[in-house]
């Protein structure tokens, strides 16, 4: 399907209260329409200078927007946020999700000129600027938001070059499609290595480790720090691998369990990453998180499709179809496994309330277990943490050879 474009072109920022010398110049935004009219509206620059093409976004979180920041999911997309004051708390040291921000760049309606928290270190337009990440802001990200509910997945493009003209920009999203482009090379890791933070006391609430550690490997296709520190909470040593690792290395390793991680793009676009979970399912318990519940779907046999603006946010309702429980989840994906498609033994473990999407799997015969969504995220705040604790149950029953794996139990905390 042709992409069909929002092009951002921008000409000016200048950023109340930031460190960076002022630019002065104005921006547009350049839409192109279904029946091909073109709309001019005006926007500002805060952040990194430049030209970034990518694919538009809305989250529609309420915080977070550090940790939205530092999501390696997010690359090659720009992150309109529907909230409309950003900014207000700054940044602080403790809330970064990965090694740096990986998104295209960040869209919003009001960008706070002070900063009120006591962890802030820093204003969010010097973050940005120092991370050489793009944003806009007094956009009408509203009518924006309209327009992605409607029509589906925009390109956008951000520059604050006078010099490129608004043809130009509208060109260079009409030759930019983020479908079948493998992005996950550019947010893994490149060694091998050991993880060994734990969740802070001070936010720990229903750790309970094993009496026994269990060795996990962890593949990063763009892994969030926070989920490295739920598994070690729970007591297991984590080697962190890259997306690129052989699975006769990983199983050379003997590990208990295997973790298929978040990250950016389209499952389609790694073929690699697909063959490497085929050769491990079955040998080892598996958990897939988001980009790793689509791998282990399509690795099973079972088939993925881009849907029309996808999940971002943190307040997806989603329903443990065991237990019946609700849990308010937290989401970041345009991908979706079609249940449809899959092999009998796969069950269908949570479903989206929103839209009945597929939201998690399980394969009790293989001790395989999977989730579309992020449970170390928390907002609900703790409603999914459960899913570290049946991870940690799987590779126990391994080790045991229950013959029956226990699967999607309600949390006692």
């Amino acid at each position: 399907m042709a992409a069909k474009s929002l092009g951002f072109a921008v000409s000016v920022s200048h950023l109340l209260g930031s460190k960076s010398p002022p630019k002065l110049c104005v921006f547009t935004i350049s839409d192109v329409l279904p029946m091909g009219l073109e709309e001019i509206d005006q926007a500002k620059s805060f952040g990194a200078a430049g030209t970034q093409v990518g694919e538009v976004v809305f989250n529609t979180s309420l915080t977070g927007y550090q940790e939205i920041l530092t999501y390696p999911s997010y690359a090659g997309q720009f992150v309109l946020m529907t909230n409309p004051h950003i900014g207000n708390t700054g940044v602080n040291l403790d809330d970064e999700e990965s090694r740096q921000c990986f998104l295209a760049g960040l869209v919003i309606r009001s960008l706070s000129i002070s900063t009120s928290s006591w962890r802030s270190v820093e204003t969010l337009g010097d973050y940005l600027a120092e991370r050489n990440i793009m944003g806009i802001y007094d956009v009408d990200t509203r009518a924006i938001t309209r327009r992605l509910r409607r029509d589906g997945s925009l390109i956008g493009v951000l520059s604050t070059d006078n010099s490129v003209t608004d043809e130009e920009l509208l060109k260079m999203s009409h030759s930019w499609d983020i479908v079948g482009i493998d992005l996950i090379s550019g947010v893994s890791c490149r060694a091998v290595h050991e993880w060994v933070d734990k969740t802070k006391q001070e936010w720990d609430f229903s750790s309970r480790g094993s009496e026994e550690i269990f060795h996990v490997v962890a593949y990063d296709f763009g892994i969030k720090h926070n989920i490295l520190r739920r598994l070690a909470s729970y007591g297991c040593k984590i080697t962190v691998v890259p997306s690129t690792w052989p699975a006769t290395e990983t199983l050379k390793m003997n590990p208990d369990g295997v973790l298929f991680s978040n990250g950016p793009g389209d499952p389609s676009a790694i073929p690699y990453a697909i063959e490497t979970v085929k050769k491990i399912l079955g040998k080892v318990p598996v958990f897939g998180i988001c980009m790793g519940h689509q791998l282990l779907g399509q690795a099973l046999g079972g088939n993925t499709f881009k849907m029309k603006f996808g999940h971002h946010g943190g307040n997806h309702p989603v329903r443990n179809l065991r237990t019946g429980h609700v849990e308010i989840s937290a989401q970041n994906h345009n991908y979706a496994v079609d249940p449809a498609t899959l092999p009998k033994g796969v069950e269908v473990t949570h479903i989206n309330l929103n839209d009945g999407s597929c939201a998690g799997l399980a394969f009790p015969a293989q001790r395989i277990m999977s989730l579309q969504y992020h449970p170390e995220a928390s907002p609900g705040p703790h409603d999914s943490d459960y899913a570290f604790r049946e991870f940690v149950e799987l590779m126990e029953q391994q080790k045991s050879k229950k013959p029956e794996p226990r699967l999607s139990t309600v949390s006692d905390a």
